[in-house]
């Protein structure tokens, strides 16, 4: 199972942004294994915003990560795009920028690229994107990510 989650959140320091938005979208307290775009033929992708106890903490949690960090006063937007071919194989594409526009319109052409790329129809796209609005004296982050399965000890 991919679960595709997201979240925004600000602080006075960008990794402070980055780890709050992480808590929005439930998935702070893993260690996360950054992947390439690439779905895994038959996997069920769920849309669910926040995602659900993927286990201990500390394990390691594959994901595709669209993310944007902004200075102060500039806001975030972080975007996931997408499609899947016949046998459910597909490709994820994701973009972070400071305007919710044009991640929309990087989404559209990347996926399209992609699945060019890949052979595959891209009639069904998918998207998400989600925007933190710009704080005078916070950073802020947009997170979207698709995560892949339970998570795994390291250890």
């Amino acid at each position: 199972m991919i679960r595709v989650v997201w979240g925004t959140g600000s602080a006075h320091t960008a990794k402070g942004s980055f780890d709050r938005a992480l808590a929005a979208a439930g998935i702070h307290q893993y260690n996360l294994r950054e992947l390439s775009s690439v779905v895994p033929a038959g996997a069920d992708i769920e849309v669910v915003g926040t995602a659900p106890d993927l286990g201990p903490t500390g394990n390691a949690l594959d994901a595709v990560i669209a993310r944007q960090t902004s200075p102060p006063g500039t806001r975030a937007s972080a975007g996931l795009a997408w499609a899947r071919d016949d046998d459910g194989s597909g490709i994820f594409y994701e973009v972070g920028d400071h305007d919710p526009e044009s991640v929309a319109e990087l989404l559209r052409s990347g996926i399209e690229t992609g699945c060019a790329i890949r052979e595959i129809d891209h009639a069904d796209v998918e998207t998400k994107v989600t925007t933190a609005g710009a704080e005078p004296d916070r950073y802020a982050t947009a997170v979207v990510v698709a995560t892949y399965g339970e998570s795994e000890p390291l250890l």
